[in-house]
């Protein structure tokens, strides 16, 4: 019996070395991107169905007087409406006294002080009067479901989550791409591989082209 050929070898070797590479990197990238998978898939649906899943959307309005010391620091002027930053006692007051982060950039005009604060699933603001120091605010929820609707859309969420959705794109990426290799590598003794392949490209074309208006 003939010892098989350095060649044969080599290449059974490489294939080797290659799929368990690709194992490897296939159950990695689904680990890391399981649960936004669950999450962008359930918010998809919701989403799909949002005029039929009902919100229940609560507002809490709050109020607050600024010191005499911090209202000289936003005392009107004869300057031209711009856009900026509370000065940071202010904001740390309003943040003490209200329970809200008055980060971001404020709407400056001559009689008000306006800072939006927009946030997944609803919504929030601070005003205060330049003359008399007065501050309003409200904070506003829809709800859990209008939270994680917002997440899958990037709403508001900053820049942590969009990192995240990064990190979870190219993990997802590498999911399919190792997931088609592996698919091409076994489709020999699995003969239904490509035939479905080709209907989850073929069946979103087809609604697309023929049943969308």
């Amino acid at each position: 019996m003939h010892a098989p050929a350095a060649p044969a070898i080599r290449k059974r070797s490489r294939k080797s070395f290659w799929l368990k590479q690709l194992h490897t990197w296939h159950w990695m990238s689904s680990a890391i991107s399981l649960i936004g998978l669950l999450l962008f898939a359930l918010t998809g649906f919701t989403l799909n169905h949002a005029a039929d899943i009902e919100g229940s959307p609560q507002s809490v309005e709050s109020k607050a007087q600024l010191p005499a010391p911090l209202l000289a620091q936003v005392a009107t002027d004869d300057a031209p409406d711009t856009k900026k930053p509370l000065p940071a006692q202010v904001g740390a007051y309003v943040e003490s006294k209200l329970g809200m982060a008055a980060q971001g950039t404020a709407e400056w005009s001559a009689d008000e002080i306006y800072l939006p604060l927009p946030r997944p699933g609803g919504d929030a603001w601070v005003s205060i009067d330049r003359a008399t120091g007065a501050v309003t605010s409200e904070r506003s929820s829809r709800g859990w479901i209008a939270y994680l609707n917002d997440l899958h859309k990037g709403r508001n969420a900053g820049t942590a989550w969009k990192w995240f959705i990064d990190i979870f794109v190219f993990a997802c990426i590498v999911f399919t791409l190792t997931g088609l290799v592996l698919l091409q590598m076994h489709s020999k003794h699995r003969k239904s591989t490509w035939p479905l392949v080709g209907m989850g490209l073929v069946i979103p074309a087809l609604v697309a082209i023929f049943l969308i208006h």
